[in-house]
């Protein structure tokens, strides 16, 4: 279970853990500054391993922030394990998720970010966007990387399978595919339409991101703000909200 490990935007790096019972990659991102930071901090039987894949960029101990989207085992079941070796280590998420999850999970208080805040790490900067219940959980929050205009955004386009690590192809079929298999079986509603989920998509578009840093299949460069578009078409379709309004 040996880590995959990619650059897929400067710096940032991708390590990508397959699991074939799940047919699912789990994907933790790394950003190499002044201040490292790591988005996902992994499932704790994980760790050993994902230790390991780290220290083939950097000196884990030298890890200053841990980000997450929402309060989930594969986004930060790790944590603590992180801030153990990592003495300068913050956890980093949601004002939400900072108060009703890390004030009491997290063995080092966590700096909650409110919507729209930023945190600078040397040569980058990191804007939260505070997403409630997209794609799920009311901490959920995703960052924006403002430099080179990377959006770590968790579970959007989940994909199956054990693809490549960064495609230049449009990943929507996949994340599609993926959604429908879901939605006919047990894991129905794995991502919860709420009216303000148009909203939400429509902000993270704003952004124009070049890379999307995916949790679950392969991260996408290209057309980000085209890519969320589609992706809200493809809510609209499998989750059964309706058409999309026109504009």
């Amino acid at each position: 279970m040996t880590p995959r490990v990619t650059e897929i935007a400067p710096d940032v790096f991708r390590l990508s853990i397959y699991i074939p019972p799940f047919d699912l990659q789990f994907n933790h991102f790394l950003v190499r500054d002044e201040q490292p930071l790591l988005f996902h901090a992994g499932m704790r039987q994980w760790f050993p391993e994902l230790r390991d894949a780290v220290s083939r960029i950097l000196d884990p101990s030298g890890i200053r922030w841990v980000g997450f989207s929402h309060f989930e085992v594969d986004e930060c079941g790790a944590l603590n394990d992180w801030l153990a070796i990592a003495p300068q280590a913050q956890p980093i998420c949601s004002v939400v998720g900072a108060m009703v999850n890390m004030s009491d999970f997290s063995a080092r208080p966590a700096r909650g970010l409110a919507p729209g805040e930023t945190l600078a790490t040397g040569k980058r900067r990191f804007r939260l966007q505070a997403t409630p219940h997209l794609p799920h959980g009311w901490d959920a929050g995703m960052l924006f990387e403002e430099t080179e205009r990377t959006l770590f955004c968790s579970d959007l386009f989940h994909q199956t399978g054990n693809p490549e690590a960064l495609t230049h192809t449009d990943v929507i079929d996949r994340t599609r595919d993926a959604l429908a298999r879901y939605q006919a079986g047990p894991l129905a509603d794995y991502v919860p339409w709420t009216p303000n989920t148009p909203r939400l998509i429509g902000q993270l578009s704003a952004l124009a991101p070049r890379t999307l840093a995916i949790m679950h299949g392969s991260s996408y460069a290209g057309d980000g703000a085209g890519a969320l578009r589609a992706l809200e078409i493809v809510f609209r379709e499998v989750l059964d909200a309706g058409p999309t309004p026109a504009h």
